[in-house]
């Protein structure tokens, strides 16, 4: 486990842009995980810890593109249709076994070994045959229908860069230059939290007054999505002790501590005072909207972010800050996810000076573009609102009163949970 400086999340006390605060965290953070080799079978969504790089070409050699006749395009007529002998058959797996000769036509299979010499090859669909003979229509371009040696990877090539996150594709890339096993990074321990005399687990009875963990389910449910290892600590009582021997108990066997809400300063937030007699803390006051100030700081040398109470901040806050600083420690190095521009289906008043996000659907309209309509709930609590929704329309600090049919960024779901 890695450790950090006293003041690795520290910050100043103004109102900031995410964008800084993001840049501070990049180049403030680095992984903590260590790393180990595993197998292809078991590296998906896995951090990459190494430079992949080709140790052969792919293709290996010139192939056939498609089932056909493989022929020398120095042969063909070019003004009517040239008859060639078939002489020769090559398939996948089973090249020519001579040299290929000028003047006649080798029956070929879709990956098939180019033999030296013919260059073109005709699709079966565009060809007559008579008898042991096929007839080659005129028109055809040099080179047509051939796949060449290194044209996908060439040898001593980096592939795929350390630190992005494998997915089937990478996997099936490294296994086509022949890797079978990769070096990746362990994954990133996290312990999740919930505290509160008022939250109980689901399945059981909430007595009045009283609600479901909702917001620990959520986290931990976003965290395995990045492909962290997750320990649940459940609820704990609203007290300092009970709070402070959990986290002293983590740290030791974690990477990173997630709670939510009990930050305040009311009587019953006991998560704050429990972090600060074991590490640090700081509070971020990010020129967000949903969210309210982040907790971000240390317990022992374990990292530690607090998020806010309400649902949809929790999430949002998590997409935009903790998000980061999972992918930051697992040595992830793609941390700002791609945004879509979209048409914006409505009017909307907007502060200067803050980021906000809107919970919207997409729609396709009559001109084929897509429109994202805002979700009518506003309320950080109204956690059905996510589920109603594609993702978020994202309003930088520079924006505006919207007017309906401005273009906009939109922010995917599937883009901030992996």
């Amino acid at each position: 486990m890695g450790s950090f400086k006293d003041d690795c999340f520290a910050f100043g006390a103004e109102l900031t842009p995410l964008g800084d605060a993001l840049s501070m965290l990049a180049a403030r953070l680095s992984p903590v995980t260590g790393t180990e080799t595993v197998s292809l079978r078991a590296a998906l969504m896995r951090t990459l810890a190494e430079d992949v790089v080709a140790p052969r070409d792919v293709p290996p050699h010139d192939n056939t593109a498609v089932d056909g006749y493989a022929v020398f395009f120095d042969d063909l007529k070019t003004d009517t249709g040239t008859r060639l002998p078939v002489t020769g058959r090559i398939t996948a797996g089973h090249p020519l076994d001579r040299a290929a000769r000028r003047g006649e036509a080798l029956r070929v299979f879709t990956g098939g070994l180019m033999p030296e010499g013919p260059d073109t090859v005709f699709m079966e669909e565009s060809c007559e045959t008579d008898g042991e003979h096929v007839i080659l229509k005129p028109g055809i371009t040099r080179g047509a229908n051939r796949r060449f040696r290194g044209e996908d990877v060439r040898a001593g090539t980096v592939i795929i860069r350390s630190g992005r996150p494998l997915r089937a594709q990478e996997i099936g890339l490294a296994a086509s230059v022949g890797r079978s096993e990769i070096t990746v990074r362990r994954r990133l321990r996290t312990a999740v939290l919930s505290t509160g005399d008022e939250v109980y687990d689901p399945g059981g009875e909430a007595p009045p007054g009283c609600i479901f963990d909702a917001n620990r389910y959520t986290i931990m449910g976003l965290l395995e999505g990045l492909g962290c290892a997750v320990t649940d600590l459940g609820i704990l009582p609203d007290t300092v002790d009970a709070i402070r021997d959990a986290l002293a108990g983590a740290a030791d066997a974690h990477d990173l501590i997630i709670t939510s809400g009990g930050m305040s300063r009311g009587e019953e937030d006991h998560v704050k005072e429990a972090v600060e007699s074991l590490g640090t803390l700081h509070f971020w006051r990010l020129a967000i909207k949903p969210g309210r100030p982040i907790a971000l700081g240390t317990v022992g040398e374990t990292a530690f972010v607090g998020l806010p109470g309400n649902p949809v901040a929790v999430m949002v806050t998590f997409m935009c800050i903790a998000r980061p600083v999972v992918l930051l420690l697992s040595g992830r190095s793609d941390i700002e996810p791609p945004r879509f521009r979209v048409r914006a289906g409505f009017d909307f008043k907007k502060k200067l000076g803050r980021r906000e996000w809107l919970r919207a659907r997409l729609v396709t309209d009559a001109d084929g573009g897509v429109t994202a309509i805002k979700h009518p709930a506003a309320g950080a609590g109204i956690l059905t609102s996510m589920v109603e929704s594609d993702g978020l329309i994202e309003l930088p600090e520079d924006q505006g009163a919207l007017v309906e049919g401005t273009m906009v960024d939109f922010l995917p779901f599937a883009e901030v949970t992996r």
